[in-house]
């Protein structure tokens, strides 16, 4: 099945019980998080050998990352231990007409300060098979710049294929004096499979493309496959948020014969939406490694990323059943 090797960083998801406001009352459930960190861990959940490298503190909070990692069947080995702190977030799960809220508490973390030379590509790479990584490495500092940039490098001149979600978040981007369009560019441009919608493609190309729905995601991938030589595959969803217990998804993938986008799905009684795009990466790799039909692929994505929304915490847990159970349809007890 080969190798998936990804790089990011792993963090903590602070989250009130059930949908409480922050500190409603005395009490934080902790999951593992991290989006490349998701990607890795629903892939080996489908049976994938994957890798992830990162760096967290030598102390008890690194310690029960890695071992929650290494219990869904990820290798944990080019996990370093560095110095500075473990990366936090709280996030605020939604209800109703209140959405979501997330709040950082990453900076300065073993990973954000680790230098661009902590990483032996060479090594680190050996026997991988796709490198993936997003758009929040380098979005950290100038540190996570240069190591995302160097990785890529490293996976281009090895031959490593290079999947990259754009992942945007424009808080990081500017807390700190980044080109992000300048530095997503230089790294989309080594990739095959790029995570990103209409938008991102805006952002990268300084464009802006008319129409609507499909005709509009088209002609922004027939753009981006004209400036990104390399790029084979261009995947994305669409959401509508009704309100924060009912969004309708639908997915979309292109290539640069053409594009596919699937019927939406309604979401509703919605658990917990955070990492669904992480759970929609991991559906489009694994349906494009199991060589399936473009528009099975896209299925697979819809279907991880609807299931995600059932789940709380982080990562997408689910195995080939569940996306089978997906396709066929019919929500009452499995016996």
């Amino acid at each position: 099945m080969g190798r998936f090797v990804a790089f990011g960083e792993i963090m903590l998801r602070m989250s009130p019980p059930g949908r409480e406001l922050l500190l409603q009352t005395p009490r934080l459930d902790v999951w593992v998080a991290g989006a490349e960190a998701n990607v890795v861990t629903q892939l080996a959940r489908l049976d994938h050998d994957t890798a992830i490298v990162s760096a967290v503190p030598a102390n008890g909070l690194g310690d029960a990352a890695v071992t929650a990692l290494r219990g869904h069947g990820v290798d944990t080995r080019s996990i370093r231990r560095l110095p500075g702190r473990m990366g936090f977030y709280f996030a605020t799960t939604g209800a109703g007409f209140r959405p979501t809220d997330v709040l950082y508490d990453r900076a300065h973390s073993a990973f954000a300060d680790a230098p661009a030379d902590a990483w032996d590509w060479d090594t680190l790479l050996a026997g991988a098979d796709r490198f993936h990584l997003s758009g929040i490495t380098p979005a950290l500092g100038p540190n996570g710049t240069a190591a995302a940039i160097a990785a890529v490098e490293a996976a281009s001149r090895l031959g490593v294929p290079v999947s990259f979600d754009g992942n945007y978040r424009a808080r990081l981007w500017e807390a700190w004096d980044s080109d992000p369009r300048a530095t997503l560019t230089t790294l989309i441009s080594h990739a095959d499979v790029l995570f990103g919608n209409h938008r991102d493609v805006s952002l990268l190309l300084g464009e802006t493309f008319g129409g609507g729905g499909p005709n509009r995601r088209r002609e922004a991938a027939e753009a981006a496959f004209a400036h990104f030589p390399r790029l084979q595959v261009i995947a994305s969803t669409a959401r509508h948020a009704d309100d924060a217990d009912r969004n309708r998804v639908s997915a979309r993938i292109d290539t640069r014969e053409r594009g596919h986008q699937t019927e939406e799905a309604v979401i509703t009684g919605i658990i917990d939406r955070i990492g669904a795009g992480d759970a929609f990466a991991s559906g489009i790799l694994h349906g494009l490694r199991r060589g399936l039909d473009l528009e099975t692929v896209a299925r697979t994505g819809l279907a991880l990323t609807t299931l995600k929304h059932s789940l709380p915490g982080d990562a997408s847990l689910f195995a080939q059943g569940d996306i089978d159970g997906f396709f066929e349809g019919g929500f009452d007890v499995r016996r």
